[in-house]
């Protein structure tokens, strides 16, 4: 054989390994994936699904086809498929008037919207159980079953009656969001400026972290201005958590945390469980008119999250849609949500940061649109390097650890 010809061999044999090789490893790392999910336990801590259980005809335990409006991003079936094992199902409140009758009406939505995730479980004892504990999602996975815990989304619910509180928590509620988009009587918002000057967490609000610690309900700072943040550090006995936040130095965006709040969290010994929406993932070019439709759509309807009425939700969300397909907006990408880890590794370690989707809230990225394809995440995590203890701990360690000491520090003085 020639010089030439044994060259050319050589450069085809190459190629054809590299090929294989590159195929090899692909396979590798989604095979090490879907053993790693087999053997930890992989916990989402915040999506709104509980919202669709009260719709007419939905039903939870059935496989609803990805990608299409009306199935939602979570079911039962489809937590099996992306190797997710527990939930959090959040209660979410709209902010409305902060009047006694605002109160009642909110506190009958909280009740329903809970009662919502304890029927699930009754109906579907066989698939998902209820969770109170820590421990009861490993006791759940060792039987073969999915985990339910509840969180209540905006502290609205509780009105001013702290022993509210309690009966939310004897509800199964482990933790409470202190607020939404908008002010109310416990704190101030990330999101809501209409009084320029950031109040932070008011006296009433202290006495709600107080009695939250007091039962061993987490208390949950995602949505809260900076203020309210370390008005919140400073009042709570037990770590808190950021059940659906990201890193601001990433994506600058007021939800996001900052490198100073994530050092302040470090040192509550908290959690910042990294959040898939979009606009607190990364940021894209402003479309103008984009953003002049949305703005028209909120002001004749207001918060869409916030309407009850099924046919005017739906008439509101194809709206929505109708935006979206003549303005569509491009997508972060699961590559962009493991950059937030990354950061969060960087500041502060990797024993204070997880997941927390915000699946049928907002929450949504390429290559992680719904809950079946939850492994994506991991198998990014493994390209870079992240050891298998590592990866364990953002899934469920590092909240498990928080949620344990909160639970620890109930009752104390």
């Amino acid at each position: 054989m020639s010089n030439k010809n044994l060259l050319i061999g050589t450069i085809i044999l190459l190629m054809t390994f590299s090929g294989c090789r590159g195929k090899g490893e692909t396979e590798s790392v989604e095979e090490k994936a879907r053993l790693l999910h087999s053997r930890i336990l992989a916990i989402d801590t915040h999506c709104d699904t509980a919202m669709l259980m009260l719709r007419p005809g939905w039903n939870v335990a059935e496989r609803h086809e990805p990608g299409k409006r009306e199935s939602g991003k979570i079911d039962l079936p489809r937590m099996r498929e992306g190797g997710l094992d527990a939930e959090f199902f959040a209660a979410f409140v709209g902010q409305g008037p902060r009047t006694p009758e605002g109160y009642a009406s909110a506190r009958e939505r909280a009740d329903k919207l809970i009662e919502a995730i304890h029927r699930m479980t009754r109906e579907n004892e066989d698939l998902i159980g209820l969770a109170l504990e820590p421990d009861d999602a490993y006791r759940l996975k060792k039987e073969g079953k999915l985990a339910a815990y509840i969180g209540l989304e905006n502290g609205y619910p509780i009105g001013m009656d702290i022993p509210m509180i309690e009966h939310l928590y004897d509800q199964g509620v482990r933790y409470i969001t202190l607020c939404h988009t908008s002010d109310n009587d416990i704190c101030d918002s990330s999101t809501d400026r209409r009084e320029p000057e950031d109040n932070g967490l008011s006296d009433f609000g202290r006495e709600v972290v107080e009695e939250c610690n007091r039962l061993g309900i987490m208390v949950d700072i995602s949505h809260v201005s900076d203020k309210s943040f370390y008005d919140v550090l400073e009042v709570s006995r037990a770590p808190v958590i950021a059940s659906h936040s990201s890193a601001r130095a990433v994506c600058d965006n007021p939800r996001n945390l900052s490198d100073d709040m994530l050092r302040a969290l470090q040192a509550n010994g908290g959690v910042i469980q990294i959040c898939f929406l979009a606009a607190y993932v990364k940021q894209f070019p402003v479309d103008p008119e984009r953003e002049r439709a949305i703005k028209e759509l909120e002001a004749k309807y207001g918060n869409p999250r916030a309407i009850e009425d099924p046919a005017l939700r739906e008439k509101v969300m194809a709206e929505f849609m109708e935006i979206n397909r003549n303005h569509p907006q491009p997508r972060p990408t699961v590559v962009d949500l493991v950059d937030h880890i990354d950061h969060v590794k960087k500041v502060i370690g990797v024993d204070y940061v997880g997941i927390g989707t915000d699946f049928d809230g907002g929450g949504g990225i390429t290559g992680c649109d719904d809950v079946s394809e939850m492994r994506h995440v991991t198998e990014e995590l493994i390209r870079r390097g992240y050891s298998d203890s590592e990866i364990e701990k953002i899934w469920s360690g590092n909240f498990m650890r928080v949620f344990r000491k909160v639970r620890q520090l109930a009752g104390e003085k």
